[in-house]
């Protein structure tokens, strides 16, 4: 089975994707935790992505493939994956799909946390007290939002022309945006 996650900057795909790949027993990959991870252990590639997570723009695509496709191949993944922020754009999704054509699988669904803008930039100034993220200044929560519309907001179209796509409701607690997407999964 394999679940992509997909909304603006803090509609809570990391807290939802985490919940979700537990429940069903699948591998959660978290493209921005694996991109932090390549920056904070000082890789090529995350030397590479440093400059772009800092000013809150996408890391190139060849980057993002080449460290999602490595992931998915380690041997957690073989029942299944749930993707937290990948893929953010039309040339990743269409990559993605031609990775999953080749060893024989497919996207299985689609989740689309929806959240208002105002409680978007409040859950990241939140986040960015508990957390002290570098990209969760009022500076890059702006650039990352402005990015995610033009970017990442397409393949909502994208995947719900393939008949994947459940969008849900992402205001309210944990808990009730759990049971929405639990129902949207079924």
């Amino acid at each position: 089975m394999l679940i992509i996650f997909l909304g603006p900057p803090g509609s809570g795909k990391g807290t939802q994707s985490l919940r979700l790949a537990a429940d069903l027993g699948i591998a959660h990959m978290s493209t921005g935790a694996l991109l932090r991870q390549a920056v904070e252990d000082d890789t090529p590639l995350g030397k590479q992505a440093a400059g772009y997570l800092d000013e809150g723009q996408l890391v190139p695509d060849e980057l993002v493939v080449e460290l999602v496709v490595a992931r998915l191949g380690e041997p957690d993944c073989s029942a299944g994956c749930l993707l937290d922020g990948f893929p953010r754009s039309i040339l990743q999704a269409e990559t993605l799909d031609v990775y999953l054509a080749k060893r024989d699988l497919q996207v299985d669904r689609v989740i689309e946390l929806q959240v208002n803008a105002d409680e978007l930039r409040r859950r990241m100034l939140d986040r960015s007290k508990i957390e002290g993220r570098s990209d969760d200044t009022p500076e890059t929560i702006a650039a990352r939002i402005s990015v995610y519309k033009s970017s990442t907001a397409p393949l909502v179209d994208f995947y719900r022309e393939r008949e994947l796509l459940r969008s849900v409701d992402g205001m309210g607690t944990p808990e009730e945006v759990a049971g929405r997407i639990r129902a949207a999964v079924a």
